[in-house]
């Protein structure tokens, strides 16, 4: 990835972070946190193995009442 360095003075750097929707600030938490990233590969490595062995529900199966 390529590197990128920007002069932020911290008070910028509040403003931008406030600004952040729900999802960018869990994005970002995650990309911070090596445990988090740790555990969304693995989460998505099983979601993977799941899905080709046939165990997650169809569309069908999951909007059935």
């Amino acid at each position: 990835m390529p590197k990128l360095e920007l002069e932020v003075e911290i008070e910028q750097l509040a403003k931008i972070l406030e600004g952040l929707s729900p999802g960018e600030l869990e994005t970002l938490e995650i990309l911070l946190n090596p445990q988090l990233t740790d555990e969304l590969k693995r989460r998505r490595q099983e979601a993977k193995i799941k899905f080709e062995q046939g165990e997650t529900l169809s569309k069908e199966q999951l909007f059935s009442d």
